[in-house]
């Protein structure tokens, strides 16, 4: 028995030492230590053995187990170690060649206009006020001053979500107005950015969905003065010194006295063109004082505050803003154009 223990550790080593692979070195652990192997048969013959050769037959069998054990590792590692390597060349990596630089994403050039508008706005001292794009009928429309029977209540011209009229695609910021006016107390001075629906077909000029930012300040002793004064300081910084500005007045439901806002055309330079229809001014925003009727209905004190509100086109903004001659082109997501900005 002792011989035939020699001689397994030395034919297990020999192969070990000839495997080429991982999976000839597994073959001579099961050929040797498996279930069925050679050392395995000759340990189940320990019970033939006398009293006094059975210690010694029992620790040369150990001592012949963990030698292959330890060959069998030894073998194994320095196989993968081997693989590694081959693997390392194959593979050769030239670190001196160039990477190639990800592509990188970059801002809309409607958020860009947002958000320079808002850091516009946030450092006249205004708040951000954020309101749901489903709205009530009455916050859209008669608790600012727009009864039933006006021309922008038609279905012709609003996404209603309900038969009865009542829930709709908000037509504009302005329902943010009354929210805030019923939930804070004056001094008020917020401004309410976000998308806006109206059925208005789509042209050079036009969308059915488009972005508007409302504005509103309600305080003591507010005038149209600080309406105008608000709103030139907004576009000068918003176009540079000198932006040339025209108040136009006009009627609005929810403002008393009011009036539209135009900017100079930037495709003609006010001598008329496809942009601004040939009039050579682009109109930018609707504005006026805050309707008594309004702020009443809010719970505000019209003998003691007064205010001002203004509603802003952003895409007509941005197109001024970006040169851009085409509304559409800001939403088709052609990376030509956009990648532009």
């Amino acid at each position: 028995m002792k011989r035939k223990l020699e001689d397994i550790r030395r034919e297990a080593i020999s192969e070990l030492n000839a495997a080429a692979d991982t999976q000839s070195v597994e073959g001579v652990r099961i050929k040797y230590l498996g279930k069925k192997g050679a050392l395995t048969a000759v340990l189940k013959q320990m019970g033939t053995l006398s009293d006094e050769e059975r210690p010694v037959m029992g620790q040369l069998a150990n001592e012949v187990r963990e030698a292959l054990t330890a060959a069998l590792a030894k073998r194994q590692s320095e196989l993968e170690a081997e693989l590694l390597e081959a693997r390392l060349a194959s593979e050769t990596l030239d670190v001196t060649i160039p990477g190639r630089r990800p592509p990188l994403g970059h801002k809309h050039p409607m958020t860009i206009a947002l958000d320079e508008l808002k850091d516009i706005f946030i450092g006249m001292g205004f708040a951000i006020a954020d309101g749901p794009e489903i709205e009530l009928a009455s916050y859209n429309f008669t608790k600012l001053n727009t009864a039933e029977g006006h021309p922008a209540r038609e279905w012709g011209d609003t996404f209603y979500m309900t038969e009865d009229s009542s829930v709709l695609l908000r037509t504009q910021t302005s329902p943010m107005q009354i929210r805030v006016m019923e939930e804070q107390t004056p001094p008020i001075r917020i401004i309410a950015p976000g998308r806006v629906y109206r059925k208005d077909e789509v042209d050079a000029t036009h969308s059915p969905m488009f972005h508007q930012v409302e504005g509103l300040v309600v305080d003591k002793g507010i005038t149209m003065a600080d309406l105008k004064g608000t709103l030139n300081q907004f576009v000068e910084q918003l176009y540079g010194k000198g932006t040339k500005t025209r108040f136009r007045p006009h009627h609005f439901p929810f403002t008393e006295p009011s009036c539209e806002v135009d900017v100079l055309c930037h495709g003609c330079g006010g001598a008329g063109c496809r942009i601004c229809k040939d009039e050579g001014w682009i109109e930018l925003l609707g504005a006026g004082m805050v309707h008594p009727k309004v702020l009443s209905g809010c719970g505000i004190d019209t003998e003691v505050y007064s205010g001002f509100a203004f509603g802003i086109g952003v895409e007509r903004m941005a197109m001024r803003r970006f040169d851009i001659t085409d509304l559409r082109l800001i939403f088709e997501n052609d990376m030509r154009f956009l990648a532009q900005f």
